[in-house]
């Protein structure tokens, strides 16, 4: 992997490895408190109201004003059909990111390989993993965190590692809230996303994450079809003699900051008139610079995460992304202010 994600990755790491060792029973310390608006907060009104769990302000206005006028054949905001582009990060965007998925991933695949083959349990990064090791993986910086990505990710074919993930998908706790992963997507934006594809836009998650994993639980979680995925992928092997695909480890694509627009060229071929990020690791601000080079009317946002109550309170230390926000007038969401409800139900 690239440098720029991985060192928020290794921070991270360093802390879910605490919770592992614990079989990830307890919080990570910063625990946000249960959403405690009322379940209406997020279904009142419905018909009327697209986005109940958006509070009513200019935000929430300028929303449905840019989808309304997407719509209008003859509006000056009017957006053909086709060219309803949408694109999502997903990682602290449609759902919380700490600790990463990603991450509870590879732990999970962790404990997977030692039971079938006991031996791993003595050999690194297993055995870092397994005793808590946090010092293995701070002295070996990014080439340990690789290492653990590459050894937990690949080296089975695809249709092994799409098993995995849907068995991971539907039995892991998430930290801190010791919820589904369901439960950690975030109502408002499930909210934006059925709003938008019911107004015509073709939604996709443009993610940081691996594409596998995020295509593993991207209907489920997010009614966005596999085919509708882009992200970070390793590289492919066909195997004549099984016909199938094998996963091996080495990094294909890094989809992350400047490796954004291009994947969505790549796999999309066309900007986005709407693209949503997050503040966090400035992995986004190319993605939503892209959608404003659009010649059609476009919509960008950034996600701030604001809320130490009832989610977390993070920022950039140079404010990277609030600065380019500030700088290119995009639409700064504060999930304390404009959202009512913070979890899906």
């Amino acid at each position: 992997m690239k440098k720029g994600i991985l060192p928020i990755l290794a921070i991270s790491l360093l802390c879910l490895i605490v919770i592992f060792t614990q079989s990830c029973s307890a919080g990570s310390g910063d625990t946000p408190a249960r959403d405690s608006s009322s379940a209406s907060a997020g279904t009142k009104d419905s018909v009327s109201d697209p986005l109940p769990s958006w509070n009513n302000g200019p935000l929430k206005t300028a929303i449905i004003t840019f989808v309304t006028n997407a719509t209008q054949q003859g509006a000056t905001g009017f957006i053909p059909i086709e060219n309803r582009i949408a694109t999502f990060d997903n990682d602290g965007t449609l759902w919380a990111e700490k600790p990463y998925v990603q991450e509870l991933f590879a732990f999970f695949r962790v404990k997977q390989m030692v039971a079938a083959n006991p031996a791993l349990a003595k050999k690194q990064p297993f055995k870092a993993v397994l005793e808590g090791d946090k010092a293995f993986f701070s002295k070996g910086g990014d080439k340990a965190l690789v290492e653990l990505v590459a050894a937990t990710h690949t080296g089975m074919t695809e249709d092994q590692f799409e098993s995995d993930a849907k068995e991971f998908a539907s039995t892991v706790k998430y930290p801190g809230r010791n919820v589904a992963l369901s439960q950690i997507t975030y109502a408002p934006q499930l909210e934006l996303l059925a709003y938008l594809r019911k107004n015509g836009f073709k939604t996709f998650i443009v993610t940081g994450g691996t594409i596998e994993l995020v295509r593993s639980i991207s209907q489920d979680l997010y009614g966005i079809p596999r085919e509708q995925v882009v992200g970070t992928s390793f590289k492919y092997k066909f195997i004549d003699s099984t016909r199938s695909i094998l996963r091996e480890p080495a990094l294909d694509f890094m989809n992350d900051k400047e490796g954004k627009p291009v994947a969505i060229q790549l796999h999309i071929g066309q900007r986005p008139v709407f693209a949503c990020g997050n503040e966090g690791g400035a992995g986004d601000i190319a993605m939503l610079k892209y959608s404003q080079g659009n010649k059609l009317p476009s919509f960008q946002m950034i996600i701030n995460h604001d809320d130490s109550t009832r989610e977390f309170f993070y920022q950039e230390k140079d404010s990277a992304s609030l600065k380019a926000a500030a700088k290119n007038n995009w639409h700064v969401v504060s999930m304390k202010n404009d959202w009512n409800k913070i979890y899906r139900e």
